[in-house]
């Protein structure tokens, strides 16, 4: 019994020490954190409006049956080139052709009418001066001349009008293009005014985006914008505003503004999806942080700053930003280490071990 009571104490400040060691090294851990730091630096802010639109032809072309009749023949589908004045559809239409055989039989006729008029008149012009015929018969000649020549002109007009209902019998490119939409086949009835065929003139694009109402003030043509489309999300385009639609929509509170490549685009196609990033001011030597560094608290920005291998809450002041790093104005300096992403289980005086130093 007495060797136990001699042990005892001996095992009992053996396990005292040993929790002490483990509270020790519990504290310790809990006060130190890894953390991904960056050093405060100044560098250009590019401040930019964000907008998304599609791109589309700068020259597009919907035409549509000027009048009804069956599809005679299409010489030209979907996908293909055209040159303009080329025929793409063709109407087989009786109406049209018959309306303008008969003016020009009723014209031919007319000129006949009017040219016998013209000589008759000229022949009682001469008898009239010699008191050959009266003066009613003379008249009466002009009269007839004066009458027809004014049925010619009106026999002009109407088959010059049934000329243009047969030039509508074929539906032609009105320019150089692309035939991005022919729905019809030779075979099918079409009515008065239904699409036929679209001609897109691949040659010009440019860029519509909706940009919001309280951007708009910020923008003037000329400037600057970098696009970039989903279907080429690898590449960058540059291009300028062109165009701002002084027209805000009701129901979207956008305005909508056409932006102009200001080089090939190589291999885009109109109605691909596209975002702007339209460059309205470039700050000179601001100084930056990644915008995750910075939080919110009671309405207070801060960031986690290290100081002498600590964190410190540090209270600051921002400008603006863009779509990664936002401006510093007070409250820290170029070369102070800042977290770029703060955990809710920081505290003030945490050991902090950086992953990393030097602005990424």
């Amino acid at each position: 019994m007495q060797t136990l009571q001699k042990i005892l104490p001996k095992y009992s400040i053996a396990i005292a020490v040993l929790f002490l060691l483990t509270v020790g090294y519990l504290i310790t851990r809990g006060n130190t954190v890894n953390v991904d730091a960056r050093k405060v630096t100044r560098a250009e802010l590019v401040e930019a409006i964000y907008a998304t639109g599609y791109i589309e032809a700068e020259r597009v072309a919907a035409l549509r049956s000027e009048l009804s009749g069956t599809v005679l023949s299409v010489s030209a589908l979907e996908g293909q080139q055209v040159k303009k004045g080329q025929p793409i559809i063709v109407f087989d239409s009786r109406q049209p052709r018959l309306a303008a055989q008969e003016a020009q039989a009723a014209i031919a006729e007319q000129r006949a009418l009017f040219r016998d008029n013209s000589l008759r008149l000229s022949r009682n012009r001469v008898l009239f001066r010699e008191g050959a015929i009266s003066r009613q018969q003379f008249e009466e000649a002009e009269k007839n001349s004066i009458q027809s020549g004014e049925v010619l002109r009106q026999r002009e007009m109407q088959l010059k009008s049934r000329e243009d209902d047969l030039r509508k019998l074929t539906v032609t490119a009105p320019f150089d293009g692309i035939l991005t939409l022919q729905p019809v086949k030779p075979g099918d009835y079409i009515t008065l005014n239904t699409p036929v065929a679209t001609v897109t003139d691949t040659s010009g694009y440019i860029i519509t985006v909706e940009v919001d109402e309280l951007d708009i003030p910020r923008l003037k043509t000329g400037q600057q914008a970098v696009i970039a489309l989903d279907a080429l999300p690898e590449k960058r385009f540059s291009a300028v505003v062109a165009r701002i639609v002084p027209q805000t929509d009701r129901v979207t509170k956008t305005s909508k503004v056409y932006l102009r490549f200001t080089r090939s685009a190589g291999l885009i196609q109109a109605g691909m999806t596209a975002t702007a990033n339209i460059i309205y001011n470039t700050k000179k030597s601001a100084l930056l942080v990644r915008k995750s560094s910075v939080f919110e608290e009671g309405r207070q920005s801060y960031v986690w700053k290290i100081d002498k291998g600590r964190l410190k809450k540090q209270h600051v002041r921002t400008g603006e930003s863009d779509l990664t790093y936002i401006e510093i104005v007070s409250g820290i300096a170029a070369g102070d280490l800042v977290v770029v992403t703060p955990e809710e289980k920081f505290r003030e005086g945490m050991e902090a071990k950086t992953a990393a130093e030097g602005k990424g």
